[in-house]
């Protein structure tokens, strides 16, 4: 089925969204994404900062890009609402890891952490009311 189709057929909580918002979304928290990962990990290749605290980082990119395969490649709002819960975590580990060390790292992916929280409560909902 076509992923456009596919998604406007499921059953979405009141609070969804239109579709089309999700793309001006992303690509504010894209760019606030790129500064801020992209200064953690320059600071930890100059060992301004313990190499490990990137790798909740990494983690997190990862699986912040294979959301949309799983969801809308694959087709499956369980792997997708486990996928979210795994960047949910990696990125308040992530902020917790440059607290005390890069606190503007943290503090600039606020607003990413709030559309997450609210992504994951859209996804476990849709992957509930679609059992």
């Amino acid at each position: 089925m076509q992923t456009a189709v596919w998604y406007a057929s499921l059953i979405k909580p009141s609070f969804a969204p239109p579709a089309w918002v999700f793309g001006p979304v992303w690509s504010v928290l894209y760019v606030l994404i790129i500064i801020s990962f992209g200064a953690l990990f320059i600071k930890a290749i100059k060992r301004e900062v313990p190499r490990w605290t990137a790798l909740p980082f990494i983690l997190n990119l990862a699986f912040n890009l294979l959301f949309s395969p799983i969801q809308f490649g694959l087709q499956n709002n369980f792997l997708a609402m486990l996928d979210i819960l795994l960047v949910l975590g990696t990125l308040i580990w992530a902020m917790a890891a440059v607290w005390r060390k890069v606190r503007w790292i943290a503090l600039v992916n606020i607003p990413y952490l709030l559309w997450v929280l609210f992504a994951t409560v859209l996804q476990v909902s849709i992957t509930v009311l679609n059992r």
